[in-house]
């Protein structure tokens, strides 16, 4: 199954960019997106289905034209999950399951911190989420969480680690959750393939950030431990350019 996550800033926006003309060429079995900023009656539905993928599902913010997930798939899941059950979490639609045969598949929106309450918010948001995937591997272990976690791993994943070490997205406390989520049971799927430096998949549209390549690499397609001997590829596409962000793509057997 060839998985993509793509947080595309606005799917209205990065359809009049081609990203339908994109998503056919680069022809994912799912892809999970974040930020979508619209409900479903808001999206070109029929033109996702012509384009191959006639199992859409959205889970929206509450408030318009802000965050929200979705998935589309070539094959039918056999279940769909919206939201946690966490109305703290949900409301701003950051969170969306599909479980297929052997294999389930997240897409996560995870707050930023841009300032002092929404920091706060997002280390909530952090804790809970840990709380509940740990519940959810017991009965779903063979979990793929795909999205934009706004928050960089290592000093690899940032184009200068020294001057944004006191800026959220990564805050050693960030940094710590993550690297401690990703030891309760999960494989960066990027990381696994590709030691590089200079890999990114978000930059600032300010100061010509994504010409010079000075980016963060926030979002992860992150893969339960269990299935590591099934991944044969993961990567980045940052020729892909819809959104302040690039797809992420991994492949699992």
């Amino acid at each position: 199954m060839k998985i993509i996550s793509y947080n595309v800033n606005g799917i209205r926006a990065a359809i009049t960019k081609g990203f339908l003309d994109w998503l056919q060429q680069a022809n994912p079995d799912v892809i999970c997106l974040q930020e979508i900023k619209a409900t479903e009656d808001q999206i070109p539905t029929q033109d996702i289905t012509a384009a191959g993928y006639p199992y859409q599902y959205y889970f929206s913010a509450t408030k318009k034209g802000y965050s929200g997930v979705a998935i589309l798939s070539k094959i039918e899941p056999k279940k769909i999950v919206y939201g946690t059950g966490i109305e703290h979490m949900d409301f701003e639609g950051r969170n969306i399951r599909a479980d297929f045969e052997n294999l389930s598949v997240m897409s996560l929106y995870l707050p930023s911190g841009t300032n002092i309450d929404r920091l706060d918010h997002k280390f909530k948001f952090m804790d809970d989420f840990q709380n509940y995937i740990n519940d959810l591997k017991k009965e779903t272990p063979n979990l793929v969480i795909c999205g934009d976690y706004n928050i960089c791993h290592e000093a690899i994943d940032i184009h200068d680690p020294i001057r944004n070490k006191t800026v959220s997205g990564f805050l050693p406390e960030e940094r710590a959750w993550l690297d401690a989520f990703m030891k309760s049971g999960f494989v960066d799927s990027f990381r696994h393939f590709n030691k590089e430096a200079h890999n990114y998949s978000w930059w600032s549209y300010r100061a010509g950030a994504r010409g010079n390549n000075k980016g963060w690499r926030i979002d992860y397609n992150l893969v339960s431990e269990n299935l590591k001997d099934r991944m044969s590829r993961a990567v980045i596409l940052p020729e892909a350019k819809h959104s302040d962000h690039c797809p992420i793509m991994v492949e699992v057997d």
